[in-house]
């Protein structure tokens, strides 16, 4: 089968006109007025890396270990690539303590519009709390720093995968991209925690029958953690007609974050939490992490049709499900130390995917 690559969706590139309306639009608070000229020596720089397309102004020879040693990589990418292997192999050594991720992805929190902490927190600190009782380390990962930090961005994923597998690249080579203005993305960061935790504890809220945008930016993102390409020179960059002729010729899939333990905690106040649960638990089970038994995947309403203005209040008498998230910290814990000992098993996960994908 010979590949072709279907264009002409995307649009033509922004005029200058447009490009420059939108690069002043990050500063119209009046303050910057006297620096009007500065301003417009900068936008003309940024114009030029835009109209030139200088995705990765900073980039150095691919080197030996690469397919095309003579290939101009990212130097930012291929920083973030060595963070993930050497996070990769201290995971698999015996001597290194258990960690765990505990991640909230709620978007709310008090140092923002909401100007209240949020339910997936506390949940996710009373997780904490537990796993930090087991004297195992915790790693605790904030998602609605999104909201709160100034231009901290998890950017879309630009669905490569969906142009070819090999496309994707481990970790994430779409960002940062210098000429889109796309920067000061989070993921990197994120890939790395990910890489060093032997166990995962994700606590969401429900946000119309799905998990809150946070938590669906970083699953988005991560597919590159599953069948991700580790050397993007095979696909010279992003060449998708060289990657679908890759994929073509058999393709492996690795699963780069396979066996670790996880667990889920899923609330909500009215509908949507079992679907929510399930969806993030065959997720994470096609990603290969291996589920922490039944404790770890918890859902349950909180406040049930109550107003969302006593919605903390009714967390704070709800005992039974505070109770609940530890033992799903609790059981995660257990699972984390019977993987490493080698006792819990993954029945099937080493059985070859006749549709692998």
């Amino acid at each position: 089968m010979k590949p072709d690559v279907r264009t002409g969706q995307a649009p033509p590139p922004h005029p200058r006109e447009e490009f420059r309306r939108r690069f002043l639009a990050n500063f119209v608070d009046p303050a910057f007025r006297a620096e009007g000229e500065a301003l417009d020596r900068i936008e003309a720089i940024a114009w030029d890396a835009f109209h030139e397309g200088r995705k990765a102004p900073l980039t150095r020879k691919a080197g030996p270990e690469f397919a095309d040693p003579d290939y101009d990589l990212s130097v930012e990418w291929y920083e973030a690539r060595e963070k993930l292997r050497a996070a990769q192999a201290r995971w698999g050594e015996a001597a290194t303590p258990s960690r765990i991720l505990v991640v909230n992805c709620a978007s709310r929190n008090d140092g923002t519009c909401p100007g209240e902490a949020s339910k997936s927190w506390r949940l996710a600190r009373i997780a904490q709390a537990e796993v930090e009782s087991a004297r195992i380390e915790c790693d605790f990962l904030d998602l609605s720093l999104l909201t709160s930090d100034y231009r901290r961005h998890i950017h879309p994923c630009k669905g490569c995968v969906s142009t070819a597998m090999p496309l994707c690249h481990w970790p994430c080579s779409c960002y940062p991209n210098h000429g889109q203005g796309q920067v000061n993305d989070w993921m990197n960061e994120i890939y790395e925690r990910w890489v060093s935790a032997h166990g995962v504890l994700l606590v969401t809220p429900t946000h119309w029958y799905q998990v809150a945008s946070p938590l669906k930016l970083m699953m988005d993102r991560l597919v590159c953690a599953d069948g991700g390409n580790p050397d993007p020179t095979r696909t010279g960059g992003k060449d998708p007609a060289r990657a679908k002729a890759l994929e073509l010729e058999g393709w492996d899939y690795p699963k780069h974050l396979a066996g670790r333990a996880y667990g889920v905690v899923v609330h909500g106040d009215v509908a949507g939490i079992e679907g929510t649960r399930r969806a993030t638990c065959d997720w994470l089970d096609w990603m290969g992490l291996v589920d922490a038994g039944p404790k770890a995947r918890l859902d349950r309403y909180i406040g049930y049709y109550e107003p969302y203005a006593t919605s903390h209040a009714a967390l704070d008498a709800d005992e039974a499900v505070q109770e609940e998230v530890r033992n799903a910290a609790r059981a995660l814990v257990d699972a984390v130390a019977q993987l490493r000992r080698g006792e819990l098993s993954a029945p099937g996960s080493r059985l070859p995917a006749p549709r692998p994908k």
